[in-house]
């Protein structure tokens, strides 16, 4: 995924994007020429492009993290499964409804170890987009990812979850069919489920729908991503009655991985490349695949009477902290 400035940058990327195509530019003009020199030319533009990497992203405000978890390179789901998971095998269906394609599960290795994964998808065509109903799940989709987990914990297989929701699906046919029950089930059955959980979230965790597959033993972001009650725009909706106050609520909830992890909502910051896991998939790849396995081989030393019990207390104490704007 090499020059994605080319392709697609957001509005406080554009400076980049710019010296970026200059250096392409000057590239193209040395292959093409054969006999011109112009690496001096080359390595101080390159030069720019840190400088203004490492001042823009120290800088970021809550709302260009709104953006950039958002990013439509920034690698999905069934990417990281495609990377990570080895021997991937895919179950579907909840067994009662149908097979929602916006949650993916299955079963493969991580590293070695056995996996149950669970991963929420946006799609990044148009057609899969569609497909994945831009990454909101239906009541089916719970249903599905219950009953892995569920089959996991059978044979002591850990459960790994990647997060990326704008939250669940609100159309009328999922509420029909028992949306919030299908949520809260899922909230209340895993507590009870009897292996390791880890959760991460690679882009957007927004409200129930991403809650309802991360009660987890440990639960990560990214760099870059966000993790909230409810989305910018949605809350934006509710209290000005104007979705374009998205920035402002953004600022207001404080979406940053920093305030989750001093919240104790979040168990860790997973790092990411400079300007996003877009500009360079294999790193941030190797990244989440580090960070999963560490939690994953911590959990499994551990009885698993004391990881429920672990499990509980850490979600049961969210909240009971005093806040002072």
């Amino acid at each position: 995924m090499s020059n994605l400035l080319n392709d697609f940058s957001l509005e406080f990327e554009k400076p980049l994007r710019d010296l970026e195509n200059q250096i392409q530019e000057l590239k193209d003009v040395t292959n093409k020429t054969g006999g011109v020199d112009l690496s001096n030319e080359i390595n101080a533009l390159q030069k720019k492009v840190d400088s203004l990497l490492t001042e823009i992203y120290g800088n970021l405000t809550p709302w260009d993290r709104v953006q950039l978890s958002r990013h439509p390179k920034r690698p999905h789901s069934i990417d990281y499964i495609q990377e990570l998971i080895e021997d991937f095998k895919e179950v579907s269906g909840d067994r009662r409804f149908a097979n929602d394609p916006a949650i993916i599960t299955g079963f493969g290795y991580l590293d070695g170890q056995n996996v149950a994964v669970i991963g929420i998808e946006k799609g990044r065509k148009t057609k899969e987009k569609v497909l994945h109903n831009f990454g909101m799940p239906r009541p089916e989709g719970y249903r599905k990812a219950l009953r892995i987990m569920q089959t996991a914990a059978q044979f002591n297989i850990p459960v790994v979850a990647f997060v990326d929701t704008p939250g669940a699906y609100p159309g009328i046919g999922a509420e029909e069919r028992g949306q919030s029950e299908a949520i809260a089930k899922n909230l209340a059955e895993m507590f009870d489920v009897k292996t390791p959980i880890v959760a991460c979230v690679i882009g957007e965790g927004g409200s129930g729908g991403a809650l309802g597959i991360a009660i987890a033993d440990k639960v990560l972001m990214m760099e870059y991503s966000i993790y909230s009650v409810i989305s910018p725009e949605s809350c934006a909706s509710i209290l000005w009655a104007d979705p374009k106050m998205a920035e402002t609520a953004a600022n207001s909830l404080q979406l940053s991985p920093e305030k989750a992890l001093e919240l104790k909502v979040i168990d860790g910051i997973i790092p990411e490349p400079i300007g996003g896991a877009q500009r360079d998939w294999p790193v941030a790849m190797n990244k989440v695949k580090e960070a999963l396995t560490k939690e994953i081989k911590s959990l499994i030393k551990m009885d698993m009477n004391k990881v429920l019990e672990e499990r509980f207390n850490k979600f049961r104490s969210m909240g009971n902290q005093t806040i002072i704007q």
